[in-house]
């Protein structure tokens, strides 16, 4: 082990895992380390400055932020990487990607990684409902850093406006369905001013749709992600009642709605309401002229809502030297006070409750009650959809929901096609 891996492994048995200004190498290591922007906000700063952050305090170590632009595009690059046999030495890419990183053997195991009673205290710290979908049969691909659940915003103003209690939003589907009507507006010509709701339905749809189906009850695929189940009667009336606040009440524009333009929309106040990512908290709270609320995700006759965002992937092809490093960066990315930092500037859930009782959260939560609202609904949370080839199945998935949306076909018609198509795609999983 050379000089600089047993600096590293020596560091990584602190609590924060990182190295003291003091070491200082002749020969830098770089680490290159993919990730995504999936929000608004700074993202790109952020991250840099993390990267100078750890650097000051490690010479020898230079990291090398390549944004890969959203998460499909940033997974296909990276994996592009690895076949071209120059693959990045970290990434952050969907904790859904899992399934698709092990079986390409493009992944360590953190558990491989790992090596002293401190770095699995580290592990075991994130909470339960990120992690599940961290593990793969027995063993932790993974870790949580920019972690989502979707959230219901609401314009206050216009729920006053509407004759609605602007401190509550719908408790249910029946009450969200009822609120959108009643804040729906047109003109004198009969053309809309203003949306009671917006669900995106395009880029992000099957993971907003699984929140839709974890409020009817239902889970969208099994534990070891072999099979779907996407012709179950509950999902079809889940998308029927997605579909229904389009066509049925028109209280949500028709067709696809665009995942980015969204926050926009509510932002400036073309929709009352909106379904979106708690990693879009921030932008709404710095841009938004109005008061907004922020709670769980209506349900039919639960909460619920999927977990999303994105883990820490360690690359195989490392050297020790390399994956010490990487190592000691991950951990240093993933301290409770970065981890409140991050949260506080971006939105995205702390991954870990020691974040909450960081001084900067604490102060933060008392002055913004709705930035704690995700974390509590990680008590209802599920992973969104883990499946072996989880972008082919995504896809067929998406496309039926898009299917559904634009007219093109009946929910429980496109739900079963859906089906018998995801059911060839992991046969050989079966």
């Amino acid at each position: 082990m050379t000089g600089l891996t047993r600096r590293l492994f020596t560091a990584s048995a602190l609590a924060v895992g990182v190295l003291t200004s003091a070491a200082a190498f002749a020969a830098d290591v770089e680490l290159r380390f993919y990730y995504p922007v999936a929000v608004g906000g700074p993202i790109t700063k952020i991250i840099d400055d993390y990267a100078a952050g750890f650097e000051k305090d490690n010479p020898g170590i230079k990291i090398k932020p390549v944004y890969a632009g959203d998460y499909v595009q940033t997974i296909g690059k990276a994996l592009t990487a690895v076949k071209g046999g120059d693959a990045p030495e970290l990434a952050i890419l969907l904790a859904a990607d899992i399934t698709t990183l092990v079986d390409e053997d493009a992944v360590v195991a953190v558990d491989d990684v790992i090596k002293t009673p401190a770095d699995k205290a580290w592990v075991d710290g994130f909470y339960p409902a990120f992690m599940e979908n961290a593990k793969l049969k027995g063993k932790t691909y993974a870790i949580p850093f920019q972690r989502s659940t979707p959230v219901l915003y609401w314009n206050k103003d216009m729920f006053k406006a509407a004759g609605l209690d602007p401190d509550k939003g719908p408790k249910d589907w029946a009450e969200m369905r009822d609120f959108a009507k009643k804040l729906t507006k047109k003109d004198a010509s009969g053309n809309v001013t203003q949306w009671g709701i917006e669900i995106p339905s395009d880029g992000n749809s099957l993971w907003l749709f699984t929140g839709l189906t974890t409020g009817n009850g239902v889970r969208i695929n099994n534990a070891e992600g072999t099979k779907v189940n996407f012709a179950d009667p509950k999902v079809a009336e889940a998308l029927q009642y997605w579909y229904d606040l389009s066509k049925v009440d028109g209280a949500q524009p028709a067709g696809l709605i665009n995942w980015g333009t969204t926050p926009r929309d509510f932002i400036e106040g073309r929709t009352a309401m909106m379904w979106h990512t708690t990693g879009n908290l921030t932008n709404v709270k710095t841009n938004a002229k109005f008061p907004f609320g922020i709670g769980f995700l209506p349900g039919k006759t639960q909460f619920g809502a999927p977990t999303g965002g994105g883990n820490f992937y360690f690359f195989k092809g490392m050297s020790a030297e390399k994956q010490a490093a990487a190592l000691a960066f991950v951990k240093y990315m993933t301290t409770a006070e970065r981890a409140a930092d991050w949260s506080t500037k971006t939105g995205y859930v702390a991954t870990q409750p020691a974040a909450y009782e960081t001084a900067v959260m604490k102060a933060y939560t008392a002055d913004f009650p709705a930035a704690i609202v995700a974390r509590d609904q990680l008590k209802y949370a599920v992973p969104e959809m883990t499946v072996h080839e989880n972008q082919r199945v995504t896809k067929i998935a998406n496309d039926a929901i898009q299917a559904v949306m634009t007219g093109a076909k009946p929910a429980d018609a496109a739900l079963k096609d859906a089906q018998a198509e995801a059911e060839r795609v992991l046969k050989a999983f079966n």
